[in-house]
């Protein structure tokens, strides 16, 4: 990657593990993840590709998608690339799934500010929308970032998961 020496692929996340990287696309995002993955690798990322492995027109963002979200979810990979053609459907599919915060990124503000304060944890791109370029940038901003840990930042996450867990309404 361009940025390569910004890259700081041995900064644990809170867990103090060593971060591992999942990365997924539909057709409409599949030529930009192929050019991330290359970029991933070559900064010895360590990497899960949950596909598309080929182009096929007409596939579909969920398919790719939620396998992502879940690995995200569960701890499998600590933090997650999305990328469809305008990044929407794949932000929508992957914050479906309980633990995830995931958001259509296409600024270094909200690249850094979603980790930062908010503890995002996939990154979303449209692959048809964001060029290379800033793609790239984004995604090495998004993972350098780290959550600050803030009592206000906790205190808005318990309120997220209370809606995760169906309880809005019971308190």
């Amino acid at each position: 990657m361009e940025n390569e020496k910004s890259i700081n692929k041995e900064n644990p996340d809170r867990s103090g593990k060593p971060t591992i990287i999942g990365i997924a696309a539909d057709h409409g995002g599949f030529e930009l993840k192929e050019q991330l993955v290359a970029a991933l690798r070559k900064a010895d990322y360590e990497l899960t590709d949950f596909g598309a492995h080929t182009l096929v027109p007409g596939d579909d963002y969920p398919d790719f998608v939620i396998p992502l979200a879940i690995a995200v979810a569960s701890g499998k990979v600590n933090k997650g690339v999305a990328i469809c053609a305008s990044g929407v459907g794949a932000s929508i599919a992957a914050n479906k799934i309980p633990g995830v915060r995931a958001a259509l990124i296409t600024d270094n503000f909200s690249a850094h500010q979603g980790v930062e304060d908010d503890d995002m944890n996939i990154i979303c791109l449209g692959g048809q929308i964001t060029g290379y370029a800033l793609s790239e940038e984004l995604v090495v901003t998004f993972l350098n970032a780290t959550f600050k840990g803030e009592e206000r930042f906790i205190r808005r996450l318990r309120k997220v998961e209370t809606l995760e867990k169906n309880e809005a309404g019971s308190e």
